[in-house]
């Protein structure tokens, strides 16, 4: 399997998984949206880094893949540590990660070799 291939599925996978990813967000903010108590300052800080800063990165990650896939790993980090500063432990469980892992395939996706012409690549092979 060339680079250039590689690419192509990494980019794929990263681009379908942020979808799913998005979707899964946004189903737990229509299932809020209608009652419950409104976040205080506090948790908007924590909801500005994980969902909003990971989506808007994965979403951006679409035409400009090290940007969009910084700024949602850069946005997931803030969210760990925000988290830590403000109750003494990190979030539990993989799932944070898991929302957000296709910016990290997005940022590996643009460090990958593009195609010899510079042009990116848009088919394996």
């Amino acid at each position: 399997m060339t680079a250039q291939s590689t690419r192509f599925i990494v980019r794929w996978i990263a681009r379908i998984w942020s979808v799913l990813s998005i979707l899964f967000i946004l189903a737990f903010a229509i299932g809020e949206a209608g009652g419950g108590p409104r976040p205080s300052q506090q948790e908007w800080i924590g909801l500005v880094f994980f969902p909003i800063g990971v989506c808007a990165g994965l979403a951006l990650a679409w035409w400009r893949e090290r940007l969009g896939g910084l700024l949602s790993i850069g946005c997931l980090l803030a969210f760990y540590i925000w988290n830590l500063l403000r109750s003494g432990h990190a979030p539990r469980g993989p799932w944070f990660f898991l929302v957000a892992a296709p910016g990290l395939l997005f940022l590996i996706a643009g460090i990958l070799p593009q195609s010899r012409s510079g042009a990116p690549v848009t088919h394996p092979g």
